[in-house]
């Protein structure tokens, strides 16, 4: 069987799908990844992967520009006989889902997170949510990454729920995020690491107003951001703003990295302040390399922390009940840090490890009987 992975980045690709795609090419299946340019295409090239490029504006809504990437998707799908397609992100779930519907292809989406435009009411709500309606007629399987989302396109008839599962995010490969065998040594400052795009909606201003209150009371605590500016995004931090908290000491930005497994093995603890989540993937990674974790109470991010067990859960949009999860976190134990950390691990390697998610989409395509 010929099978296509369609998303929005070279860069999704590499680094959330690439397990998905050895286990289809073990079971004999050729596989194929389309996805706009970007620095990653080349790297998906030198490993082998057969990637085709398309133009995908993955941000905003461009009328013109998405029909145009309908009619491209369906003559790449005609021209490859594809046998199935699996869509990950916004643009690909819908305009691809069309395409494939007029070759009568069958498709397999993920919802992966409902990103900003699910965050409040409005004509872009209302317009994402028709399409979604319209689009997902033509689906066999919609994998969600979290059981929120999974209701909220039943509860708004934006699907059948006969059609809809729930699958826990892309994996996560326990041996390859395993923790440091050395123990944390002993030290005064206490780090917490927010890995993340610097949108607003990240809630990486919360996570800054906590560090500056931890400051103001004498707590020893360094607070580190990991991960990249995005000023051309709607909701993006401006550069200048970034500048000013990292020159006034308030947190320390470490940038990008394509490998965070050293970033979080030296932090303490891994924060994620955002205001809704699919499954948030660096916080699996932080709780497989047994690291506590603060997050907030929305969709996403409880279904990775389990309040007072592996992490705490703080309130959405709430600097002052952060600060105050963050400070609990400092005034536990050495020892207790570990055991959050060790049951992180646990919950990892039981419900979100590659071999899970893989199995899911394999049992998915045998009961959908494709040859």
């Amino acid at each position: 069987m010929k099978i296509a992975l369609v998303t929005n980045s070279a860069w999704n690709i590499h680094n959330f799908r690439l397990g998905l795609i050895q286990a289809f090419q073990q079971q004999g299946h050729e596989v194929v990844s389309i996805a706009p340019p970007d620095d990653y295409s080349g790297r998906l090239r030198g490993a082998g992967i057969k990637l085709y490029d398309i133009n995908m504006d993955s941000r905003g809504v461009n009328p013109v520009r998405d029909t145009s990437l309908v009619l491209e998707l369906y003559h790449l799908y005609k021209k490859l006989k594809l046998d199935m397609v699996l869509h990950f992100t916004v643009k690909p779930n819908i305009y691809g889902t069309l395409a494939a519907s007029y070759l009568k292809i069958p498709v397999i989406n993920n919802v992966c997170g409902l990103g900003t435009v699910f965050l409040q009411d409005g004509m872009v709500s209302t317009v994402a949510k028709w399409l979604y309606r319209v689009s997902f007629r033509f689906s066999q399987k919609v994998f969600f990454h979290n059981p929120d989302d999974h209701d909220l396109f039943i509860r708004e008839g934006l699907l059948k729920s006969s059609k809809a599962d729930v699958v826990p995010g892309s994996g996560i490969d326990t041996q390859r995020f395993f923790p440091d065998a050395q123990p944390t040594p002993t030290k005064d400052t206490f780090t917490f690491l927010v890995i993340s795009r610097l949108i607003y909606d990240k809630g990486i201003v919360e996570y800054v107003e906590a560090a500056q209150n931890l400051r103001s009371q004498g707590i020893s605590v360094q607070c580190q951001l990991l991960g990249a500016k995005d000023p051309d995004h709607k909701r993006g931090i401006p550069v200048g703003l970034v500048d000013q908290w990292t020159q006034s000491g308030v947190v320390n930005y470490l940038g990008t990295t394509d490998d965070v497994r050293s970033m979080i093995q030296q932090a303490d603890c891994v924060v994620l302040p955002s205001y809704r989540e699919g499954l948030p993937r660096t916080l699996l990674e932080a709780a497989s390399l047994q690291k506590p974790i603060v997050a907030t109470d929305t969709p996403g991010c409880r279904h990775v922390v389990e309040h007072g067990v592996n992490g705490l859960l703080c309130k959405v949009k709430d600097a002052d009940d952060l600060m105050e999860k963050m400070l609990a976190m400092t005034q536990l134990t050495r020892e207790e840090v570990k055991v959050m950390g060790e049951r992180g691990r646990e919950m990892v390697q039981a419900k979100f490890s590659q071999k899970v998610v893989v199995d899911k989409y394999v049992r998915a395509i045998d009961e959908m009987g494709v040859n």
